[in-house]
């Protein structure tokens, strides 16, 4: 492995976990911060891309900008939906466990649209994880404590809390939505770089650029957003005094940035099992942070369904298999 594939590595890990860790703190504190987020996300990457890969505007697509026209429609509903989920009562571990079923949504987008078969080991590992996710959603629902205080009347509190449960299912719902958005997105991104060859930083810039215009009848909302980061207590950061959620914005944007550059380069510098295995383990040092640091909820039933999504995934790629091997004798070179 090489220098550049090693601090890719790192940057995987220093930039998507912290980048987790921002978005967190900025959902504690306003849930309904995730859209104001995605669109600081995209304008930051739009503005960089805009200067390197763009060239002011002067640069020559690859790909023709109606395909990338369908490639951000999902790209953006994905996005958004996926930030958009907070507002409903949904917990950051369940988000990350969510997400991580994106394996079980390709397969099944794989099978319904391209006619794949699966050999039954991978079938194996795809129900793991629908188990795994279906005991940690289960778990989770027991838990739903939506924005408000406790009320006097114990019947009115009732009420008050199957409401809170509903807007959970709701964002059950969103997360389950995004997840087969974001496979479908799987196979039209696999179809376009078989066609016109890979050009992932070309892809980056222009999925990030022209949802901008998505935002424009969000505005208010985008408004309202910032005006409650900017009544957020002050705090100090490197000689600096500003609003304490101005602040996590800020991180989050920059770490974002870095964790989705550092996982662009993996790809051109390592084997798919070493990027495979880099996110699958950013994963789960990503849960077992927001588990420990945050306290959330987290019982035995989280774990077994955690573990059942992690070794499902492993099994799916491969990864699982081939550690196995790592330790079996190998067979000897018989001499001639």
């Amino acid at each position: 492995m090489n220098v550049k594939a090693a601090l890719a590595i790192l940057m995987v890990f220093v930039g998507c976990c912290s980048n987790v860790v921002f978005l967190e703190l900025l959902v504690k504190e306003d849930p309904g911060s995730g859209n104001l987020a995605t669109f600081l996300q995209f304008l930051f990457i739009a503005s960089v891309g805009f200067c390197t890969v763009g060239k002011f505007g002067f640069a020559e697509r690859h790909i023709p900008i109606k395909q990338y026209l369908l490639l951000v429609g999902f790209f953006w509903t994905s996005s958004v939906t996926n930030n958009y989920a907070f507002n409903f009562n949904i917990s950051m571990p369940l988000h990350m466990i969510f997400r991580a079923g994106s394996l079980m949504a390709n397969m099944a987008m794989g099978v319904w649209i391209l006619k794949k078969k699966y050999p039954p080991l991978k079938y194996l590992a795809i129900f793991m994880i629908s188990a795994g996710i279906c005991i940690c959603t289960i778990q989770s629902s027991g838990d739903v404590k939506g924005q408000r205080e406790t009320h006097s009347d114990a019947t009115e509190e009732e009420k008050l809390k199957f409401i809170d449960w509903l807007w959970w299912c709701l964002g059950i719902a969103i997360l389950t939505f995004a997840l087969f958005v974001s496979a479908r997105m799987g196979i039209f991104q696999e179809s376009l770089y078989s066609k016109h060859g890979k050009h992932p930083w070309e892809a980056l810039f222009y999925t990030h650029l022209i949802p901008l215009v998505f935002w424009i009848p969000t505005a208010p909302n985008l408004i309202n957003h910032i005006q409650i980061a900017l009544d957020t207590p002050y705090i100090d950061f490197l000689g600096f005094s500003m609003p304490r959620q101005i602040l996590w914005m800020i991180l989050y944007v920059i770490t974002q940035g870095l964790c989705i550059s550092a996982v662009y380069v993996l790809t051109t510098e390592c084997a798919s099992l070493v990027v495979t295995l880099t996110v699958t383990l950013r994963k789960f040092v990503s849960l077992l942070f927001s588990i420990i640091y945050f306290r959330n909820p987290f019982t035995l039933g989280h774990w077994i369904g955690t573990l059942l999504v992690f070794i499902g995934t492993m099994i799916f790629t491969e990864l699982l298999q081939k550690f196995v091997m790592l330790f079996l004798p190998k067979e000897k070179k018989k001499v001639q």
